[in-house]
């Protein structure tokens, strides 16, 4: 009796050792990390302006989704939009008038706006004097550096001037032709009287002594699509998946930057902007949000849609009308605000 005793308890070992050993595998397996997909990002310019970008990325929303993005910046909205269309990249951020500009040439694999990032323009008007009581009539005679012709900053400018009754071509010595990335350094080498900045660009001249923030241009100009992601037609067609795993990491950033302040918001972003003062982070990313420069959900409405090509007109700069649905998908945006 004894012997079998002993022998039914080093079956019954036996057995739940060996049980344990496949649920250790099974469970090894089930733990196993997933491959996540490769999505190459091409961003028009690396800015605080992107900050729920760069959030998504940070806190993990984008792997989250089984994600793996590659982000690379091409100056211009040109380059980056080159960079879309040729296959050096699989989704844009860059401006929404880009892929107007594309539709009229008569692409038949336009770019698609799918998830809105910017819902204001992001410029600030900068001089070098300090002005107590701004106001837009003092432009009138002086020299203006804006930004390059047929891009959103410049449209955006010139749409705002002609709303204070200036003519930017009449009223004012206008400079357009420096490019993006060297405007700065001429206003810092003393080329105009006022120059229309992106952040923290315009807030570090400042610190510097270099001149004041004296107007914002997102704040006259209203809710337009500044900047959005994009991907070809053909990509979205292919992918839907992946791009609404993509939208929703993004709409998770929004949210995310919409309930947190700006200095963990700042904290989150660092690593893109090391060479940024964190003080000066927390400024321009105030500004930013207290402004309502960052959409809070990635739907890029008819009401921006129109308005973007009203701004388009007014600069001379729409080659021509089209409609909405033609180049505006928020279906997949209202799927993943609905989950």
């Amino acid at each position: 009796m004894k012997k079998w005793l002993k022998l039914s308890f080093s079956l019954f070992l036996i057995t739940m050792l060996t049980f344990s050993l496949a649920a250790c595998t099974n469970n090894t397996k089930t733990q196993a990390p997933k491959k996540l997909e490769k999505v190459r990002i091409a961003e028009v310019t690396r800015s605080l302006f992107y900050a729920p970008e760069y959030v998504a990325i940070s806190k993990g929303f984008y792997k989250d989704e089984g994600l793996d993005i590659t982000l690379t910046t091409v100056p211009g909205g040109d380059k980056t939009m080159t960079a879309l269309l040729t296959g050096a990249a699989d989704v844009a951020l860059v401006g929404s008038e880009t892929s107007i500009y594309v539709y009229a040439q008569g692409s038949d694999d336009p770019a698609i706006n799918f998830a809105q990032l910017t819902q204001t323009d992001g410029t600030f008007l900068f001089s070098r004097k300090k002005i107590d009581h701004f106001t837009w009539d003092q432009l009138k005679g002086i020299t203006f550096l804006g930004q390059r012709k047929g891009g959103m900053p410049q449209m955006v400018g010139e749409y705002v001037l002609k709303k204070h009754g200036i003519d930017p071509h009449k009223d004012v010595k206008l400079i357009q032709n420096i490019d993006y990335a060297n405007i700065a350094n001429a206003y810092a080498s003393g080329t105009g009287d006022f120059v229309q900045l992106f952040e923290p660009t315009a807030s570090i001249f400042e610190k510097e002594g270099k001149g004041y923030i004296v107007a914002s241009f997102g704040k006259e100009s209203g809710h337009v699509p500044y900047t959005s992601f994009m991907a070809k037609q053909s990509y979205i067609n292919k992918n839907k998946g992946t791009i609404e795993k993509f939208t929703r990491a993004i709409y998770k950033a929004q949210q995310w930057v919409q309930t947190h302040s700006a200095e963990e918001i700042a904290d989150a972003v660092k690593s893109y902007f090391p060479d940024t003062d964190p003080e000066i982070m927390k400024t321009v990313i105030d500004r930013y949000k207290n402004q309502g420069s960052y959409a809070t959900d990635p739907i890029l409405d008819q009401v921006e849609w129109n308005n973007l090509q009203n701004i388009m007109k007014e600069a001379g700069d729409l080659p021509k009308q089209v409609d909405y649905k033609t180049l505006v998908n928020t279906a997949i945006a209202e799927k993943v605000m609905k989950k």
